[in-house]
Parts: C-alpha cells; sequence; structure tokens
C-alpha cells in the first residue's frame, strides 16, 4: 500500500472512531432527553434550550465525520461540543487522575483532540468530500 492510501486509511479510521463514539453519546441523549444539560445551563444563567446544540455536536457532526460530508467542519463542531461538555461538566476533574492511574479526562481529551485533528487534516480520499 502506498503513503498516500495508508494516509487516507488512517484519516479514515480516525473519523469512524471519533464519529461513531461521539454518536453513541448522542444517540444516548436522543432516547432520553436532553433534560439534565438543561439544568446544567440554567444553573449558569444560561438559555436551557441551548441544551439541544449538544444534538448537533453529538449527533449531526459525529454523522459529518462518519460520512466524510464536510468533515472539517464536523470536527471543529464536536471539538466546540467537548469544550463546552468539559467546561459544564468536568472542570473539577481537570487537574484529577482516575482510579487506574490515568487522566479523569482521558476520554473527553481524545474526543477533543481527535475532533481537532479531523478539522486540521481533512477527511481523505475515502469520504463524500474526496479531499
Amino acid at each position: 500500500m502506498n503513503q498516500a492510501a495508508m494516509q487516507d486509511l488512517g484519516r479514515l479510521l480516525l473519523r469512524l472512531a471519533v464519529g461513531v463514539l461521539v454518536l453513541l453519546h448522542g444517540l444516548a441523549k436522543l432516547r432520553h432527553g436532553v433534560d439534565g444539560i438543561e439544568g446544567m445551563l440554567e444553573a449558569r444563567g444560561l438559555p436551557g434550550a441551548l441544551a439541544y446544540l449538544s444534538l448537533v455536536g453529538e449527533v449531526v457532526a459525529p454523522l459529518m465525520l462518519i460520512i466524510g460530508l464536510h468533515a472539517r467542519i464536523g470536527g471543529a463542531i464536536v471539538a466546540i461540543n467537548m469544550l463546552v461538555a468539559i467546561a459544564l461538566v468536568h472542570m473539577r476533574e481537570l487537574g484529577r487522575l482516575n482510579d487506574s492511574g490515568g487522566w479523569a479526562l482521558e476520554l473527553q481529551a481524545m474526543f477533543l483532540v481527535g475532533a481537532i485533528v479531523v478539522a486540521l487534516i481533512g477527511p481523505g480520499r475515502y469520504s463524500a468530500n474526496q479531499r
């Protein structure tokens, strides 16, 4: 396999991993609602209706990554969604380790960095946009 094909395959695997794993969180929100996020937003003086934007960041944008349709934009949206999630839910864990010695925010960090990488390098040839 030539270098370009390997890079495109790597981009595909990254898009699929980030997209599918974030999408699972979005599907849970579709099934169970966004009431918890609404409450967190309202507790900070923000409109609760903003909680529905989490569905854009956890359903629409991951589908963009999986399909490879405007994946750079999808990656940017997922990254923004993760920054908001960290700010709303995980700030107390920022400097903590988990029970197994890893960073308490390692999952959130992997989603954030993976999404940023897709936004920077693009989706590759194996995508709807083929770039």
